[in-house]
């Protein structure tokens, strides 16, 4: 069955606020806006099995990276934000490796992204000697930055 997987398309995450999230995207992680549009509704409906359900959409690209897909609910008007533990079934997070985490958590600061927890340096795994730190945005996406070992500061 796995011959049937092509590739890879984007990840997506719902978001309240586009504007930001793609400033985000574009600004901190280099990526570029390749579509902006809103969806049939009817359609939309169908996909999520929401009753009036209504979107915006941005996708973005960036050569060798996974798609990002961010999808703003206009309606229904009943929504709730999820803020999902790392411990939580379901939980999810998107990593980037990074050359310098110390300037990239500065940098995603400005973006409202805070830290989960604390910087860590991994001692098993394929990750050995990378420093790593989880961040959270402000709509509750989960990002994980890591600092492979091959670019630690001696």
């Amino acid at each position: 069955m796995s011959e049937l997987v092509v590739g890879t398309n984007h990840v997506g995450f719902t978001v309240s606020d586009l504007d930001r999230s793609v400033a985000m995207f574009r600004e901190l992680f280099g990526y570029e806006l390749v579509s902006l549009a809103g969806r049939e509704p009817k359609n939309v409906v169908l996909l999520t099995s929401i009753a009036g359900a209504d979107i915006m959409v941005a996708h973005l690209r960036k050569p060798g990276l996974v798609g990002v897909e961010l999808i703003a609910y206009l309606a229904p008007a009943d929504r709730t934000q999820v803020v999902a533990r790392p411990c939580d079934t379901g939980y999810a997070h998107l990593t980037y490796d990074v050359s310098d985490v110390e300037t990239m958590v500065e940098k995603a600061a400005a973006f409202g992204l805070k830290p989960i927890g604390g910087m860590i340096v991994s001692t098993a795994g394929p990750n050995i000697g990378a420093r790593a730190i989880y961040l959270r945005d402000p709509d509750g996406v989960s990002i994980e930055l890591i600092q492979p070992a091959r670019f630690a500061k001696v």
